[in-house]
């Protein structure tokens, strides 16, 4: 059950951004942590060009920018809703204002924040009963199950998607098919040089899907000796090895290779702009209010 709202907080909340929801056609009610952020910002002008969507809050740990529109801040011009820095008190002000009527009409969070607080930030929406949508990767395996079980728990629709692009999904999808056939595959992502996870949390994704297919790869021939720690990318239980690029100028790329005798099969996405990813992000933010669990991965959602 969500928690009781008791924080004191102490800057403004406009309560008529946040409408009384009572039928499908009304705007659905999203708060957006990392705002301020490169793909916060891109979510906001999606939300923004939606009528579909209400933006209600906008958090930011950047308290120097506390109170002022975001949508100033992001050069959409004044949006009506104020910057906060304190993430739990928007979850009360989302949870007070907008009624729990048994027609599913909760608010939704969408948290591109940092892998530190990802998992916190997911556990605390849902015991505020704020349905959270968080495209920040790098929540661990045991991080997942313990939020898969408190999210059924609390029959509170959540989503954790490594990646929002569709194309992404389907090169998953070719790659656990490929992996039926290949018994020698490794995996290279190449992101810009200020993502701090690594491997990134859609490579990892995309392994766990190529390894339901096949429990072991890459059997050994030789006796490698790694002149520099590292050199052939870290090594899961299942024999793929996963390679990390990070370079200032780079979005969001990943290689699945796999290798036979006298050939090769590649597969690769390649993200040029954050806007990629919006489409992914308005459909889940649409759908996960039907769902009463937990949902790892955008292939689950479509």
């Amino acid at each position: 059950m969500p928690v009781t709202c008791n924080i004191k907080y102490d800057f403004k909340v406009d309560s008529k951004k946040f409408k009384t929801m009572s039928s499908d056609n009304q705007p659905i009610p999203v708060l957006v942590a990392g705002a301020l952020g490169r793909m916060g910002s891109e979510v906001i002008k999606a939300l923004n060009s939606s009528k579909d969507y209400e933006l209600v809050g906008a958090i930011d740990n950047q308290k120097e920018k506390e109170g002022e529109d975001i949508g100033s801040l992001i050069g959409l011009g004044p949006l009506d809703v104020i910057l906060s820095s304190d993430f739990e008190a928007s979850l009360c002000a989302a949870s007070q204002n907008v009624p729990n009527d048994g027609l599913n009409n909760r608010a939704v969070l969408v948290d591109f924040t940092h892998p530190k607080v990802a998992y916190k930030h997911t556990r605390t929406a849902i015991a505020y009963g704020v349905h959270p949508v968080i495209g920040t990767t790098g929540i661990s395996t045991d991080q997942i199950e313990d939020l898969s079980k408190f999210s059924e728990k609390a029959s509170l629709g959540s989503a954790i998607i490594p990646n929002f692009s569709v194309g992404m999904v389907l090169l998953q999808q070719a790659a656990a098919a490929a992996a039926r056939f290949y018994e020698f595959a490794e995996l290279t992502e190449m992101h810009h040089n200020k993502k701090a996870d690594a491997p990134s949390g859609t490579c990892i994704k995309t392994a766990e899907l190529i390894e339901e297919q096949r429990h072991a790869f890459n059997t050994s021939l030789v006796n490698e000796d790694e002149l520099i720690e590292g050199s052939r990318g870290g090594l899961r239980n299942s024999g793929l090895r996963l390679h990390s690029i990070r370079l200032p100028g780079l979005v969001a790329h990943q290689q699945v290779m796999f290798g036979s005798n006298g050939e090769t099969y590649e597969l690769t996405h390649n993200t040029i702009d954050r806007s990629a990813y919006m489409p992914g992000v308005l459909l889940v933010v649409k759908k996960i209010r039907s769902f009463n669990q937990l949902v790892y991965g955008l292939e689950k959602i479509l």
